[in-house]
């Protein structure tokens, strides 16, 4: 499975919300520019973040984007899930059915497929790690420079 750049790019917003949290809401422009981003492209992704409960849309002037819960109350699956969607990454097409397989009797196909069996193991494994780690864990995990970083960026192009 591979996922949209708009996951990364919603993680990393996140994360500098929360280290800009007393310079909320913060325009999209201006977290665009953390990151070298093009700001409409990633509106779209922060928009899906605020259906999704994550963040809040400030609107107006002085409008922009918080995060609409505690870092600890957001998990990696959550923002994979606004960005991507909820459906499984893998669907079987019951292929096996197909071909050489149409020869077979139906007692052959009473069991699920091995090959999707597998899959939605792994796929339930992903999801219960990413369910398993918040905003807050990364926040931990950060580079000790990442959030005077952000800052400094965020003071120096400022609006």
């Amino acid at each position: 499975m591979r996922m949209g750049e708009g996951v990364e790019w919603g993680l990393h917003c996140c994360l500098a919300l929360a280290w800009l949290e007393d310079e909320a809401p913060v325009p999209t422009g201006r977290l665009a520019g953390l990151f070298e981003l093009p700001p409409v492209y990633l509106k779209k992704q922060l928009q899906a973040l605020v259906r999704a409960g994550i963040l809040q849309s400030v609107p107006g002037v002085r409008g922009g984007f918080r995060l609409a819960r505690a870092p600890a109350e957001i998990t990696l699956m959550d923002v994979v899930a606004a960005v991507e969607g909820p459906s499984e990454a893998f669907r079987c097409a019951e292929i096996r059915q197909k071909g050489a397989g149409a020869e077979a009797s139906a007692r052959e196909f009473a069991r699920p497929c091995g090959v999707a069996t597998a899959m939605r193991r792994a796929e339930l494994a992903w999801r219960r790690e990413l369910a398993g780690q918040t905003l807050a864990d990364l926040l931990a995990e950060a580079p000790p420079g990442a959030p005077g970083r952000i800052r400094r960026h965020y003071e120096r192009h400022g609006a």
